[in-house]
C-alpha cells in the first residue's frame, strides 16, 4: 500500500513548532538483529564479547540509532510534504542505546527559509533529539530539509 502524499506544506510550518513522539522500547534482540544485518561489529552482535567493551554490554550501532529516530520521526512529522533531506549538522551520539531502553524523539523547527531560486520549495532546519527513559540524550542533530511550497502549486 502506497501512503498518501503528506499535506502540510512549507507555509503550514512555524518556527519553534515542537513535536514529541511516543516512547518506543528497543530490545537487545533487535539491536543484535539489526547489527548482524548492517553493522556487524563485535560489541553490537556478541553479548558475551560485548561485556569486555567499554559499554559492558551490547549497544546499538549509530546507524540503528538513526533508523529508530527515522521511524519515530515519521510518526510525528510524516504529515510534512518534504522534497528531500539534504544534510545533518552537529550530529552527536551522546549516550549508548542499550537493550531495554525506552526512547522518544523530539523535533523543534529552528529556521524556515523560502528558496530564492526555486519558488516551489523552502528550507526547514529542525533540531532533533532522541531521549531515553532516564532523560539522557541518545542522539541529537540539526536536520536540513527541503519542503514543498503551496505557493508554487497554485501558480
Amino acid at each position: 500500500m502506497t501512503p498518501a502524499r503528506p499535506q502540510r506544506k512549507f507555509e503550514d510550518l512555524a518556527v519553534a513548532e515542537h513535536r514529541q513522539s511516543r516512547q518506543m522500547e528497543v530490545s537487545a534482540d533487535a539491536i543484535i538483529a539489526f547489527a548482524c544485518a548492517y553493522d556487524p561489529q563485535w560489541f553490537h552482535v556478541d553479548a558475551d564479547a560485548a561485556r569486555e567493551s567499554i559499554f559492558g554490554e551490547v549497544v546499538a550501532s549509530g546507524v540503528h540509532v538513526l533508523a529508530v529516530w527515522r521511524q519515530l520521526d515519521h510518526e510525528i512529522n510524516g504529515d510534512i510534504d518534504f522534497v528531500c533531506g539534504v544534510g545533518f549538522d552537529e550530529l552527536r551520539l551522546r549516550t549508548a542505546l542499550r537493550g531495554g531502553d525506552k526512547v522518544y524523539v523530539t523535533s523543534r523547527i529552528l529556521e524556515l527559509t523560502p528558496s530564492r531560486t526555486r519558488p516551489d520549495r523552502g528550507t526547514a532546519i529542525t533540531h532533533y533529539a532522541m531521549i531515553n527513559q532516564n532523560g539522557d540524550i541518545v542522539v541529537e542533530f540539526r536536520s536540513i530539509n527541503l519542503v514543498h511550497r503551496r505557493v508554487a502549486s497554485q501558480s
